[in-house]
C-alpha cells in the first residue's frame, strides 16, 4: 500500500544527523526524497549511495543526484528539478542558499508551492546564528541538558533531544503541516527549523511543572527522574543492567536484560 505521502518530491541537501532523519521518516511514510550530494570523485555512486559519516538506514528508500550548487549548470539543473518538487531540505549555516543565488525567495518564484525548510542549531536569526554548534550545544541553551543527569553533574544523552527529537522530528512535523498547506492553498512557505527552540519545545511539560512549583532544578529531585523509587538503574548478577519503574501505586514493574532477553515481572 502507498504511504500517505505518495505523490509528494523532496529534495534534501546533503547534510548531517537532523536533516537525513527527517528525510528518513518523510520517505518512510511515502514520499519521494531526492538526496543531492556534491560531486566527491568516487566517493559517491549512484549504486552505493551512502557516506562514510552517515547511517545507511538513516537514507533507505531514496534516491542520489549528484550535483555541485556552485557550478552554473549545476544550479540551472537543480532549479529545474525543484520545480517539479513540493519540499526542500536546506540543512546549511544561514546565508548559504542565498550565496549561491538559489535562495527562498528565488526558488520560490520558480515554484511557488514550495516548502523551503531550513534546519539549523541556532535559527536563521538571532547571536548566534552565523556561529557553527552541535547538538550539546542546542541542548545546553534550551535548558535541557541541565535537567538530565544526577545530581553531580549533567550528563549528555546521545543526540537525541537536540539533532533527532529537536530537529528531525520536528523538522519532518513542520515539513508535513506545510505541505498539508500548500496542497489546500497552493501556497508554499518557509519553515525555520532550530534545534534549540526545538529541545526546548521538548521541556514544556517540565517548564510548566517548575512553573507551578512542582518541579525542583536540581537533578535527580523528581519523580521521572530517579528519585523516590520513580526509576532507577541497577547492576544485575548477570552483569548486566537492568530497571525499576514504580509510578503507579498499584503495579510496579521491573526490566531486566540479559543475555538479549527480558524478563518482565509485576508485583
Amino acid at each position: 500500500m502507498a504511504g500517505p505521502l505518495s505523490g509528494l518530491r523532496i529534495i534534501s541537501l546533503g547534510g548531517l544527523g537532523p536533516a537525513p532523519l527527517a528525510s528518513m521518516l518523510l520517505a518512510d511514510h511515502g514520499a519521494e526524497v531526492i538526496r543531492i550530494e556534491r560531486k566527491q570523485g568516487t566517493e559517491l555512486s549512484n549504486s552505493e549511495p551512502m557516506r562514510k559519516d552517515i547511517s545507511r538506514l538513516m537514507l533507505r528508500s531514496q534516491k542520489l543526484t549528484i550535483l555541485n550548487l556552485k557550478n552554473p549548470d549545476d544550479v540551472i539543473k537543480f532549479r529545474a528539478l525543484i520545480k517539479t518538487a513540493h519540499g526542500l531540505i536546506d540543512p546549511y549555516r544561514p546565508g548559504s542558499m542565498e550565496s549561491l543565488g538559489i535562495g527562498p525567495d528565488v526558488l520560490l518564484a520558480d515554484n511557488p508551492r514550495l516548502v523551503f525548510s531550513r534546519m539549523t542549531g541556532w535559527g536563521q536569526t538571532g547571536p548566534m546564528a552565523p556561529y557553527a554548534g552541535h547538538d550539546i550545544n542546542y541542548i545546553a541553551l534550551s535548558g535541557a541538558l541541565a535537567a538530565i543527569g544526577p545530581a553531580e553533574r549533567p550528563i549528555p544523552p546521545l543526540p537525541l533531544v537536540g539533532d533527532m527529537g529537536g530537529g528531525g522530528m520536528f523538522l519532518a512535523f513542520s515539513m508535513t503541516a506545510a505541505l498539508l498547506h500548500a496542497q489546500q492553498t497552493g501556497q508554499g512557505q518557509i519553515i525555520d527549523c532550530a534545534m534549540t527552540e526545538g529541545a526546548g519545545l521538548l521541556m514544556t511539560a517540565f517548564y510548566e511543572l517548575y512553573a507551578t512549583g512542582d518541579w525542583n532544578i536540581d537533578r535527580d529531585a523528581n519523580f521521572l527522574e530517579g528519585s523516590k523509587g520513580s526509576g532507577s538503574l541497577f547492576s544485575t548478577t548477570l552483569r548486566q543492567s537492568g530497571c525499576i519503574c514504580t509510578l503507579r501505586r498499584k503495579r510496579r514493574r521491573m526490566t531486566t536484560a540479559a543475555k538479549g532477553w527480558t524478563v518482565v515481572m509485576s508485583v
